[in-house]
């Protein structure tokens, strides 16, 4: 049965705005682009389009079908319907929105030391010396706690009061920004060898085992699965929320923000000849190539850059809101403390662990790797069976509020079989690799 005191989304819209700020930041608008670019241009967007559906929405819908259902966090919401010993996957999705957050909030808190600098300095000198000063030391951790202390304020606030109140706002904020940094860059001369380099269609290389598990893990990663954030937002949705519609909603924006991206940064990449600053391992083109090109453009630049760096702001925000909330909402829910209590504690904890990854850039990349190559796989897939196998009700679950679907019995079928299947060959070839590169940052 439903918690009648849980506090609810005003408005469908406002859930929509937080769910696909969760999946739309820094990682998701640069390595969409990036992927796209070098895995085959529009063979990959088709892999990836084919993944979203037959992968992402099931797994999607599984997470918003068991929150919705059980209208608890996920610790609670996992018992509610297999019993105490699956509170542990739902302390795995706590665990693993502290880790992304702790180490996510550094790399967030250069987005908002960019975009200061931009607005009363102008660009640096060397964007190159300039990120390594700032990237780690007192520099990185003290705009690392300035943004926890921004997300800590607007999760204090509630769901509605808090971040529906800011989602709905930043969110079509985030699009305009893209939108017109996109159009902006087809106007710079030399912008087509950027849609060329995007855009190319190579179906030689589209379907070699490296591009088939990219395209698979991309389409996974992109709509902020596996981590309890649906899941938890989904509790606060009514018993007449249509949960496919929303769903569907959900991943159209969140593709078209992210490929957006791509028509936004290549051109401007390229046009400005700093391609060769562009990197997959790092977000250095993010902090270095972009401003090098933002430096070339003169005062043009810097504006366009201030734009850039706000659009990465609110990215960066919206997603951390929600990772802060599914660890807020399991202290609210398993201890029965206050919102502001849990929010304060949680906040501290986590801006505490953080301050380890701003010291030390290796271990910022280790703990990403950790939690995107393993423990994010991990969840998904665990949750897979959960509501394939165990969790009886989803079926009809999943259409209260739709009414009849004639496919419910095939979106069981792909969690029971294809997506345990998919999930287990990517993490195969995933958890191999993050190991050793985990144990070379760690240990050297």
């Amino acid at each position: 049965m439903a918690n009648a005191r849980r506090e609810q989304w005003s408005t469908s819209f406002g859930f929509v705005a937080a769910a696909v700020g969760s999946a739309v930041g820094l990682g998701n608008m640069w390595r969409f682009s990036y992927l796209t670019a070098e895995k085959g241009g529009a063979a990959f967007v088709a892999l990836y389009l084919v993944f979203t559906l037959l992968v992402g929405l099931p797994i999607l819908l599984a997470e918003m079908t068991v929150g919705r259902g059980a209208s608890r966090s996920p610790i609670l919401a996992l018992e509610h319907y297999g019993g105490r010993n699956w509170r542990l996957l739902g302390g795995l999705f706590v665990l693993t929105g502290f880790l992304i957050l702790s180490y996510y909030s550094v790399i967030a808190g250069w987005t908002l030391r960019y975009a200061g600098e931009l607005i009363w300095h102008g660009v640096p000198a060397n964007p190159g010396d300039h990120f390594s000063q700032v990237s780690q030391g007192w520099n990185a951790f003290l705009f690392h706690v300035g943004f926890m202390v921004l997300t800590m304020g607007i999760v204090a606030g509630g769901v509605t009061r808090g971040i529906e109140r800011v989602s709905v706002v930043a969110m079509p904020a985030l699009f305009i920004f893209v939108c017109g940094l996109a159009l902006y860059a087809a106007t710079l001369p030399g912008s087509e060898a950027g849609y060329a380099y995007y855009l190319n269609a190579n179906f030689a290389n589209a379907f070699s085992m490296d591009v088939v598990v990219s395209a698979a893990g991309q389409s996974f990663f992109s709509l902020s699965l596996g981590m309890g954030a649906m899941l938890t937002f989904a509790s606060y949705l009514s018993r007449q929320s249509d949960l496919p519609r929303e769903a569907i909603r959900i991943a159209a924006a969140d593709f078209g923000v992210a490929f957006l991206a791509g028509l936004m940064v290549f051109p401007i990449v390229f046009a400005l000849g700093v391609e060769g600053d562009v990197s997959e391992s790092t977000l250095g083109a993010l902090f270095v190539a972009l401003p090098e090109a933002f430096a070339s453009m003169g005062l043009g630049g810097r504006f366009v850059g201030i734009i850039f760096f706000l659009a990465l702001i609110v990215g960066a925000l919206t997603s951390a809101i929600s990772l802060l909330e599914v660890v807020v909402s399991a202290v609210v829910d398993g201890w029965a403390w206050s919102r502001v209590r849990s929010v304060a504690v949680a906040g501290g904890l986590i801006t505490l662990m953080g301050s380890l990854a701003a010291w030390d850039l290796n271990l910022l990349d280790a703990m990403d790797q950790i939690a995107n190559n393993i423990l994010l796989l991990l969840g998904a897939l665990l949750l897979s069976i959960f509501v394939g196998w165990v969790m009886k009700e989803a079926p009809e679950e999943l259409q209260e509020g739709a009414g009849p679907l004639s496919w419910a019995g095939a979106w069981r079928f792909l969690l029971r079989w294809w997506v345990p299947l998919v999930l287990l060959f990517v993490l195969f070839h995933s958890v191999p690799t993050t190991i050793v590169n985990v144990r070379s940052l760690v240990f050297g």
